[in-house]
């Protein structure tokens, strides 16, 4: 196999810790500038086709290609989609898990590059886009790069790198999928667990990291309003659930301002609602789809106790009969524990960041309220400690000038959202594979 940057990347992060941290950083600058432009191509081609959660046969299949010429072993089909790669150092060590999530999401891309998404699908019934717009494709190549860099240098570290192509992180339910389907018995279970994940909140060049709690966990709930339809003309003789929608939507805002500790941040969105066909008829019902956010499991049970209370006062002020009161369903399958990064693990990662990048591309960051699977990867109990870290992703000079302006440039789940390939994925490799390599040092 050639010798590439990353190669000599790795050597130069083997060398004795007595070496001064500068001429570190200034070989790894070096090297890290020699990264293959097949990079940015691979970006390119999963950009350009990307595919919802649980249907991510194409990206899988190449991520699987990618992994077996590095004569990397590779399993295909966890959890219906996902890939697993499992890398033996020269020596017996710790398991390392190094989760990549492929999925996109359902919309139309509205960027100008010229390998924007032109793919639609069918998606609850409805033709829709699909479009990276949470940066996953960025995240499947940082890992291949990943991968790339640690196969070429197998003999310089010890234990095992467990390379994880997660499918449906947007539905949350690809970490279940794949855990369901015996991943750790199958594979052994990780000493530590690590992800990374871009961020329109960064430019690119730099990292970011939370100790702690660092993303929300979620709860997604259905509401079904139940009324009386009728005449639209002569409302007095049915139910309205469209007016209970309304009232639903106005008293939900005091959960979270009125019944939350305030030192307890939490979120209650309505994303979706469905009600009625014809101006002048009352439907029979009216469909609410929720997203809720919290930290802790009792700021969650009082989301969850408050929308059903709310959902039957509504009923009840409505005079709703008995058999015609709401369905308050919990979706299972989309909700998900808040991601924690192990302090202790945390404090490892942040310094080998700052050693290869330098402090000034190093930041802290606030927990933020959207949510991630990743940390399912610890079995929930946090036992096996876990880190996801943040990989800026915008344009320097375009970052600088929304700063300037008090502005934000688009960010994750948005039609315009636009990574800047590099230095993003320049980074995000060497990063990864400084942040893999520094917990499996001899």
């Amino acid at each position: 196999m050639r010798k590439n940057g990353l190669f000599s990347l790795f050597l130069l992060l083997t060398v004795s810790a007595t070496a001064q941290n500068t001429d570190i950083r200034a070989a790894i600058d070096a090297a890290a500038d020699k990264i293959e432009p097949r990079t940015i191509a691979w970006r390119r081609d999963f950009h350009e086709h990307p595919e919802l959660g649980n249907r991510e046969f194409r990206t899988s299949k190449i991520i699987a290609d990618h992994l077996r010429s590095l004569g990397i072993e590779v399993h295909e089909g966890v959890g219906k989609t996902g890939v697993v790669g499992i890398l033996r150092g020269a020596y017996p060590g710790p398991v390392i898990g190094l989760r990549a999530d492929m999925d996109a999401l359902p919309l139309i891309e509205r960027t100008p590059v010229p390998f924007a998404s032109k793919v639609k699908t069918t998606y609850n019934g409805q033709e829709v886009g699909v479009m990276h717009a949470c940066g996953h494709d960025v995240h499947v190549t940082t890992m291949i790069g990943t991968a790339r860099a640690m196969a070429a240098s197998r003999k310089q570290w010890h234990g095992t790198l467990m390379l994880i192509g997660q499918p449906s992180e947007e539905l949350v339910d690809g970490a279940k999928a794949m855990l369901a389907d015996g991943l750790y018995e199958r594979f052994g279970t990780p000493t530590y667990a690590i992800a990374l994940h871009d961020t329109n909140t960064r430019a690119a060049g730099t990292v970011a990291i939370t100790s702690g709690p660092a993303m929300a966990g979620v709860t997604s709930i259905d509401v079904t309003l139940r009324g009386i339809g009728g005449h639209g003309a002569m409302p007095q003789l049915g139910k309205d659930p469209i007016v209970m929608a309304g009232e639903f939507i106005v008293q939900l805002q005091t959960i979270v301002s009125r019944q939350e500790d305030p030192h307890n941040p939490a979120v209650v969105t309505i994303g979706d609602i469905h009600g009625g066909a014809k101006r002048n008829v009352i439907p029979n019902e009216v469909k609410l789809e929720l997203t809720t956010r919290a930290f802790n499991d009792k700021a969650m049970q009082i989301i969850v106790d408050g929308v059903r209370r709310t959902a039957q006062g509504v009923a009840l002020s409505a005079g709703v009969p008995e058999d015609r009161q709401p369905l308050v369903t919990i979706l299972e399958n989309e909700s998900t524990a808040a991601t924690y990064n192990d302090p202790a693990l945390t404090a490892r990662v942040k310094s080998t960041l700052i050693k290869t990048l330098g402090s000034h591309d190093v930041f802290d960051e606030e927990p933020i309220m959207a949510s991630e699977d990743f940390g399912l990867f610890g079995l929930e109990g946090h036992k096996i400690p876990t880190v996801l870290f943040w990989l800026g992703a915008m344009d320097p000079v375009k970052f600088a000038a929304a700063q300037a302006a008090g502005k934000s440039l688009p960010g994750p789940h948005n039609s315009r959202f636009e990574p800047l390939a590099e230095p993003t994925l320049r980074t995000g490799v060497t990063a990864m594979t400084s942040v893999a390599l520094s917990l499996l040092q001899r």
